[in-house]
């Protein structure tokens, strides 16, 4: 509550890999976990904030060599389930590169996917069936996977695109020790 100016509603964790994200549609939708931990609030959670305001999102990442990356977008809006979820989001700002809003493949403008929903744009298959099987908004199967599988300290030898990662900042064969993701009003 008190990082950048405090405010803030955390709405996504990672922390352990105590939590598994390999979930439905519905679990997406209502969210799991516990507050204290690792979790997802839920997508009818975050459609109600995001709509209700103007929302400013702030990614923190943190490497297994204890080197902390954040990323912030100053817009951040999650449509209505009958809109499957669709993201908006731009203004980058930050330190670990933008691995949602700016170059191709982007999940903006992008709906949600689950292993039980696929509804990405990816020719060859089901991002979140290949790649993790963590609900998330792929297009391509993304730069940035935040719920993909934990896969522990694996270096840069992980299998691409599997774990949870930010392009960006450290490629898709490295999967992040931690990350968290908060949303509050503009």
């Amino acid at each position: 509550m008190d990082t950048a100016g405090g405010g803030w509603t955390v709405i996504q964790r990672r922390q352990d890999g105590s939590v598994t994200f390999d979930r439905t549609w519905e679990e997406y939708k209502h969210g799991f976990g516990n507050k204290n931990g690792e979790y997802w609030l839920g997508n009818d959670n975050i459609h109600r904030l995001t709509t209700q305001k103007n929302y400013h999102l702030r990614i923190v990442m943190l490497g297994w060599d204890s080197e902390w990356r954040y990323a912030e977008y100053d817009t951040f809006r999650v449509a209505s389930e009958s809109y499957g979820y669709f993201l908006t989001i731009s203004g980058y700002s930050g330190t670990a590169g933008d691995s949602m809003a700016g170059d191709n493949p982007t999940n903006n403008g992008m709906v949600f996917s689950t292993v039980d929903r696929d509804n990405d744009v990816w020719p060859r298959g089901s991002c979140s069936q290949d790649y993790g099987q963590g609900g998330w908004w792929f297009r391509d199967c993304s730069l940035s996977f935040l719920n993909g599988r934990y896969l522990g300290n694996c270096g840069n030898s992980c299998n691409p695109g599997q774990g949870v990662m930010w392009y960006k900042w450290r490629g898709d064969t490295y999967s992040l020790k931690s990350v968290s993701m908060a949303i509050r009003p503009r």
